[in-house]
């Protein structure tokens, strides 16, 4: 029977293998553009981003952005995910704290920058 509800959510799409889990971080649609463009324009081309966390601001956390250029020693246990195209590295040490953020890009009038939507923030500055 269990043979059977996986074949149906395969041919479904939908999730019953324990297994798959959701990614630990999610970008949108122009988060991912603005990704790719910037890593287009580095020669040679990065593998892609690394988010990390860093111990600042009026929260005590801050994101913060990398490029990948090398599978080495301090990407090695970070957790990859691949959405819309992109490959973000999200830090081992950040992976709890990031869990279930969508990462998006805003341009405004002034600024241009990613917004980081943490579900899990207790609060913001």
């Amino acid at each position: 029977m269990a043979s059977m509800a996986r074949f149906v959510s395969k041919l479904s799409g939908t999730r019953t293998d324990p297994r798959i889990r959701k990614a630990a971080i999610e970008l949108t649609e122009t988060a991912a553009e603005r990704v790719k463009t910037l890593l287009d324009r580095r020669d040679p081309r990065p593998l892609g981003v690394r988010v990390s966390l860093r111990h600042r601001g009026c929260n005590g956390m801050s994101y913060s952005l990398n490029y990948v250029d090398i599978m080495d020693e301090k990407v090695k246990h970070d957790e990859i995910v691949q959405d819309k195209g992109v490959t973000v590295f999200v830090d081992s040490r950040a992976l709890l704290n990031v869990i279930g953020t969508q990462m998006d890009y805003i341009e405004g009038d002034v600024a241009s920058e990613f917004v980081f939507r943490n579900p899990n923030a207790r609060g913001t500055c």
